[in-house]
């Protein structure tokens, strides 16, 4: 008997099995009327078209081929034909999916998507080798080393990347507004990414960067919150999620929690029950109401990401600046075959408490601020008293402001600027408010 006799025989069999078991997959669906009950069996024509490929290739093709690495093969390649973020986990991926989520893996650095066979930075992590080498959001990467990448596979892409500390690795990439592909080397090292940093800017503003979010993000959040109040008054809040390719989606949940006391965070929808899921903020709020927040977010903030700028957009507790974002708005689910093997299967969508979906549309921002270079200590060619031969010298000058030292964080980042000065002003109009209620009251008595 031929295999493919083989597997026509099971089919009955197989139908009848999962009738027995109450399996609900797509090998099956029921519909029910009041008139009569009809069940869609398994696709037998699409079934026996396997066999026959699996049977020519067996017989005919140049070299033998072991008959589970073709079937693991048929795996993989039904998940890479459903979308770019469903995939089979073989021991070693499901290893580094681990690692990736805890906060150290090693490798280059980046968050990478498969997009027309080529793959596609969705965003470089902060003090990386990739940062530091010049990777940027939205680099098409079409070779890696000498290697092309067209119809590689994502999976296949990424054990290129990884590799002994140390040893380095050519990205030819394509980038938006250059004229000819790029080389980029870059050397490869032990990636730890420190989740959320935090500094005080000038005029009470609190800065907080989170880079990925990781398990342990919300605990993180908080300690730098605290830190943060501990040193001054706090103001305002930078959120800064630039280059945030997401990650877990309970850390992206505590995140909103700390700066929303109540309402709706995120929902997701799918086809099946255990994938719908609501998520509302609870009484755990670490920045109070009356304090400004502005969001920055670019092309690189992804997925969890904008599951946060979405919210606090929703419910008007932040400005969002910047440009829009990277548009994942879908959720992954692991499924385990076996203790060493398991499914990353798309589940569901994700939705903003308003009801926007994210995916392929992502967050709009509500002031557009598009990357720039800015130098605060250029003042152009005006020509000032002090630019003046002979001019005097003011006795009473003040020593240099410590505050001084932070123009270096922001004077080549337009978008913090932008951010920074919004702030500012949402201060200045708060204290102008205080000050003229306090005047009224005063009047009034």
């Amino acid at each position: 008997m031929t295999l493919k006799q083989q597997l026509s025989s099971l089919t009955k069999p197989l139908l009848l099995a999962c009738l027995m078991s109450g399996l609900t997959t797509p090998l099956f669906a029921v519909e029910a009327t009041a008139e009569n009950t009809a069940v869609k069996t398994i696709p037998l024509e699409e079934i026996r078209l396997f066999t026959e490929v699996f049977e020519r290739i067996k017989n005919a093709y140049v070299e033998p081929v072991d008959d589970a690495k073709l079937l693991e093969d048929a795996v993989r390649g039904m998940l890479a034909g459903l979308d770019p973020h469903s995939a089979y986990l073989e021991p070693e991926a499901f290893s580094d999916l681990q690692s990736h989520t805890s906060g150290e893996f090693g490798g280059l650095g980046i968050e990478v998507g498969l997009e027309d066979g080529f793959i596609r930075v969705i965003a470089p992590f902060d003090d990386t080798p990739a940062q530091r080498a010049g990777v940027k959001a939205g680099d098409l990467i079409i070779k890696l080393g000498d290697q092309p990448v067209q119809g590689m596979g994502l999976a296949d892409a990424v054990k290129l990347m990884r590799g002994k500390p140390g040893s380095e690795l050519r990205l030819t990439v394509i980038r938006e507004g250059e004229d000819k592909p790029l080389e980029i080397v870059v050397v490869r090292d032990i990636i730890r990414v420190a989740s959320v940093k935090q500094r005080m800017l000038d005029g009470g503003i609190g800065y907080l960067r989170i880079t990925q979010f990781q398990v342990n993000t919300g605990k993180d959040l908080q300690s730098a919150i605290e830190k943060l109040k501990a040193e001054s008054e706090v103001n305002g809040v930078v959120l800064d999620l630039r280059n945030n390719p997401g990650g877990v989606l309970r850390a992206a949940v505590e995140v909103c929690d700390a700066f929303l006391d109540q309402g709706l965070i995120v929902y997701t929808q799918g086809r099946v029950a255990n994938s719908e899921l609501r998520y509302n903020a609870t009484q755990n709020m670490l920045i109070d109401n009356s304090v400004p927040i502005v969001v920055l977010i670019n092309q690189g903030s992804a997925s969890a990401s904008e599951i946060v700028a979405g919210a606090l957009q929703d419910q008007a507790r932040a400005v969002i600046m910047g440009v829009d974002s990277f548009g994942k708005g879908s959720v992954q689910t692991i499924l385990p075959l076996t203790k060493q093997r398991a499914l990353k299967l798309t589940t569901a969508r994700y939705y903003t408490p308003l009801g926007r979906s994210i995916q392929a549309q992502g967050i709009v921002p509500d002031i557009y601020v598009a990357e720039a270079d800015v130098n605060l200590k250029d003042s152009g060619n005006f020509i000032k008293e002090r630019d003046l031969s002979g001019h005097l010298e003011n006795a009473k000058a003040k020593a240099p402001d410590p505050s001084e030292a932070l123009v270096s964080m922001v004077e080549s980042d337009f978008q913090l600027y932008e951010a920074l000065n919004l702030l500012k002003g949402l201060a200045v109009v708060k204290s102008a408010a205080a000050a003229r209620q306090l005047k009224a009251d005063t009047q009034t008595q």
